[in-house]
């Protein structure tokens, strides 16, 4: 087959373009930095602050500052060895302004400088430069502060002396660019979960944030003595142990380093955080399934020996070994193969050969020793297998169930039409009487509406036989028809959103709180697949002559108001305490209706925040509980007086 072709098509070598220095970053910014999003923006602080951390990980610093200022200005100051500022051999120039403005350069790449490093590929500081609407950057060494500035990635002035300095670091101070980014506006509590990880990771650092945004500015120091021992007593804090201290056990090998802290809680699920290089790997990788794999040969090797399993009985599975754990691995690699810039997963085969060897060696030495912790594990484990079994026989009852009645939906739901098609959405609504408004006000072609009745089960405290006997969680499973655990299917999800409807109080906001957590434990492909999302319900409708107008906010409504005072109107505020003071055409005007709505897209962080939060307010860590709520009470809305 051929094809005729001539300049006058318009594909000539003048439609080829080349994207010189930084350009490229700016013309495609989500392929360095994930989003241009709240991800995208945090992961700014990131890269920089990655490159102090490879600076403490070779040894040549142990603080780091953090400050979040007004107008979302950003400084990152660290105690490291000070960029190199002579000229670079083959460039001519500076070697800050190379590491600055050039995309692949950095000492990242030769490992006589770093023997790992979390700034793997050698464009973080560059990238964020690109990102950036102004950056500053100063250097001491050799007793001189050096700086130079930049403008969108592009040096404003040459590298200077601009004075005398004691000691070596870098200090980079930076503006995100608006040109960019959607929102500029950096969440605190992100970042701090951040630098508290590095703290922990890294036990002779010591990280500093502050918070200036506020009239009163917030300061929070992270150190940790203990590492990640600490680390795991940290994320374990607000559940029972089922032994008194964590099992902690390292190890190195053919260049790869390997440390790794659990407990066992009295919890149903799996919490944990795996990392390479100081870089959370939240989607996993080789690391993380060679954990896995090992611990589960271990435990079930032990559990022979010790004849907690018996001759002719199968072996305990992995999510048996799973249920309760609380672990951090932590991998130091010379030359990790991450998958994406943002490092989510880690793809080297031979880091899943050493993990296996630290662990068959570590591990069982150290249960040898302590067979009073090797005892409770295994007690644990034995334990999650019964209510493993017990599980099944509730679910397969539950087929059955199905089978016999046709697999019928819940009678509560009141389905669409078109279920399974791009855009049909489930709306699950806090109470039968918004239940109500929302059957009338739909959209029946596209929208299914499942009201609940009060609070649904707490599945932080519930096993699966409990949870699956529990009506309104089979409702929302049968609903979605994904079934959950280990036999969700996603593929089988019966509509393209699921929309939480709760009302804008305490009580909404705990209800919503649940919901997510039966989604984050049990049906988390959903909040990774992006297919969950919270209703926004307006808090007021104000009224003038014959029009209205909705306030989903407090700055929303006193800038309205603003507005028709200054018009002299007259109007009247009515404020929405629930979803049922409003009538079918005012709920679909407002939260159902897809060309007007505000609707909020639930990802994974979200949900795991959410989970974190409910731990700590209905845990039983009540320092935890205090600190948090000293830090939010400014900040609350909508509390019952």
């Amino acid at each position: 087959m051929s094809f005729n072709v001539n300049e006058k098509d318009g594909y000539n070598a003048n439609s080829i373009r080349i994207l010189r220095g930084l350009e490229a970053v700016r013309k495609r910014p989500g392929m360095y930095i994930g989003s241009t999003g709240s991800a995208g923006l945090h992961h700014l602080i990131n890269e920089i602050v990655d490159n102090s951390v490879d600076e403490a990980t070779a040894g040549f610093c142990d603080w780091i500052r953090v400050e979040i200022a007004p107008d979302s200005v950003v400084t990152i100051e660290d105690n490291g060895r000070g960029i190199p500022v002579d000229e670079h051999s083959e460039e001519h120039k500076s070697a800050l302004e190379v590491v600055m403005t050039d995309l692949h350069a950095g000492a990242k790449f030769s490992q006589r400088t770093y023997k790992v490093s979390g700034g793997l590929h050698g464009v973080g500081a560059s990238v964020v430069n690109a990102l950036s609407e102004w950056m500053e950057v100063f250097v001491k060494r050799n007793g001189k502060l050096y700086r130079q500035k930049y403008e969108r990635g592009v040096p404003t002035t040459p590298v200077e002396i601009v004075g005398e300095a004691e000691g070596s670091g870098n200090k980079t101070v930076f503006k995100p660019d608006s040109e960019i980014f959607r929102v500029i506006e950096f969440d605190s509590r992100i970042i701090e979960h951040r630098l508290m990880e590095l703290a922990f990771l890294n036990k002779n650092l010591t990280i500093e944030f502050i918070d200036s945004r506020d009239e009163e500015p917030y300061r929070k120091v992270f150190h940790y003595e203990g590492g990640i021992i600490e680390f795991v007593k940290y994320l374990s804090r607000s559940s029972k142990h089922v032994i008194e201290e964590p099992v902690y056990f390292s190890g190195k090998k053919n260049g790869v380093e390997m440390e790794c802290a659990f407990i066992y809680t009295n919890n149903y699920d799996e919490t944990l955080e795996a990392f390479v290089n100081n870089i959370n790997t939240i989607e996993g990788g080789t690391h993380v399934t060679a954990f896995h794999g090992s611990l589960t040969r271990i435990m079930n090797d032990f559990a022979r020996r010790t004849g907690v399993l018996k001759k002719n009985a199968e072996n305990f599975k992995g999510s048996d070994m799973r249920e309760g754990l609380v672990a951090v691995l932590s991998v130091k690699v010379p030359e990790p193969q991450f998958e994406g810039q943002t490092k989510a997963k880690l793809g080297n085969e031979e880091v899943s050969d050493v993990v296996n060897s630290i662990m068959q060696d570590k591990l069982p030495e150290f249960l040898e020793i302590n067979q009073k912790i090797l005892k409770r594990i295994l007690e644990r484990i034995s334990q999650a297998a019964s209510a493993r079994i017990a599980s099944r026989k509730a679910r397969e009852m539950v087929r059955r169930k199905n089978a016999f009645e046709n697999t019928s939906l819940p009678g509560k739901l009141a389905d669409c039409t078109m279920t399974g098609k791009k855009n049909s959405e489930i709306f699950i609504v806090e109470g039968d009487s918004a239940g109500g408004s929302a059957k009338q006000g739909r959209d029946r072609n596209l929208q299914a509406i499942l009201p609940l009745r009060g609070k649904i089960l707490n599945v932080e405290k519930a096993s699966m036989d409990k949870l699956l006997k529990n009506e309104q969680i089979n409702n929302i499973i049968i609903a979605l028809g994904t079934n959950i655990g280990n036999d969700f299917d996603i593929s089988k999800l019966r509509y393209d959103r699921i929309i939480i409807m709760t009302d804008a109080d305490v009580d909404g906001a705990h209800i919503r709180t649940l919901l997510l957590t039966l989604f984050y434990r049990y049906m988390r492909p959903l909040l990774e697949n992006g297919k969950v999302f919270s209703a926004m319900p307006p808090l007021y409708k104000v009224s003038y002559g014959k029009k209205h107008v909705y306030a989903y906010t407090e700055d929303e409504l006193k800038k309205i108001l603003d507005e028709l005072k200054e018009k002299s109107q007259k109007f009247d505020v009515q404020r929405y305490k629930g979803l049922g003071e409003m009538n079918p055409e005012q709920l679909w005007e407002t939260t159902m209706n897809p060309e007007m709505r505000k609707i909020m897209k639930i990802d994974i962080e979200d949900a795991e925040y959410a989970n974190d939060v409910f731990r700590i307010l209905m845990g039983n860590d009540v320092e935890s509980r205090r600190e948090f709520i000293s830090r939010h009470a400014l900040n609350a809305t909508n509390i019952d007086v």
